[in-house]
């Protein structure tokens, strides 16, 4: 059984040792695991190398179209588990794309990394898709980014009522709104009130693939965030790496 995995460079999957730049965990030493394939379609995705393949028209402000074979991976479940345990980090970060596309894979996945040692798992996902029993079983955590109509996509497509309320009522899930304009603030807040999402477990963070961008705008977004009891989180990983794979 395999795993669809990203490349950092073709034939080199994105398996990498960093500190968590985002959310709840951020600051923290992780190994992260980026996966391929994804449902939606952000039009200003900073991994769309994941998803937009040659073939593929959903739009992007990029226009890029990657080739699959350079940008995609499979490998089998245990060399993947044990490319994460040859990092020595005890935090795990699966990232995509949308892992959740891959539940099963990654219970067996999981399953072949704790026979070789303690972890602690997060998986960051869009929250339009509900995790299996299995899976929610063997993660401790959930960083769960809904995609706000600045996304692009449909509304029916990213905002799924099913998958909102799971996330809601796990108390180990933070959501995590890309935001780009004040406007975008008023749509999280609608969205909180409608689905039931606890304001202490949202964080706000700017939309931007530069430092300079990310500071500018949070200067309203900790503004923003005072006034409804939200969280804000930076883009660590962007002001040290800049906006590049494996970091």
């Amino acid at each position: 059984m395999t795993l669809a995995l990203a490349t950092i460079t073709p034939g080199k999957p994105e398996i990498f040792a960093a500190l968590q730049g985002e959310g709840a965990s951020i600051g923290r030493p992780c190994v992260f695991l980026r996966l391929s394939r994804c449902n939606l379609a952000c039009t200003w995705c900073d991994t769309a190398y994941t998803w937009r393949f040659e073939g593929d028209n959903r739009p992007h402000k990029d226009g890029i179209a990657f080739d699959r074979a350079d940008n995609q991976l499979v490998w089998e479940e245990a060399a993947v588990a044990e490319a994460i345990h040859a990092f020595g980090q005890s935090r795990l970060v699966i990232t995509g794309g949308e892992p959740l596309l891959q539940a099963p894979a990654l219970v067996r996945m999981l399953d072949h990394l704790f026979a070789l040692g303690d972890y602690q798992v997060e998986i960051e996902t869009n929250g339009s898709v509900v995790p299996s029993e299995a899976l929610a079983a063997r993660v401790g955590q959930y960083n769960v980014s809904p995609k706000l109509s600045h996304s692009g996509n449909p509304r029916d497509l990213a905002i799924r009522p099913e998958a909102l309320r799971f996330f809601a009522q796990y108390p180990k899930a933070f959501f995590k709104f890309v935001v780009a304009t004040p406007d975008d603030v008023e749509e999280v807040a609608a969205l909180a009130a409608e689905h039931d999402l606890p304001a202490e477990r949202i964080f706000l963070m700017s939309e931007g693939r530069d430092p300079e961008t990310l500071r500018a705008r949070m200067v309203w977004i900790a503004d923003l965030c005072l006034q409804r009891g939200y969280a804000m989180t930076d883009r660590l990983h962007i002001h040290l790496s800049g906006d590049t794979r494996g970091t």
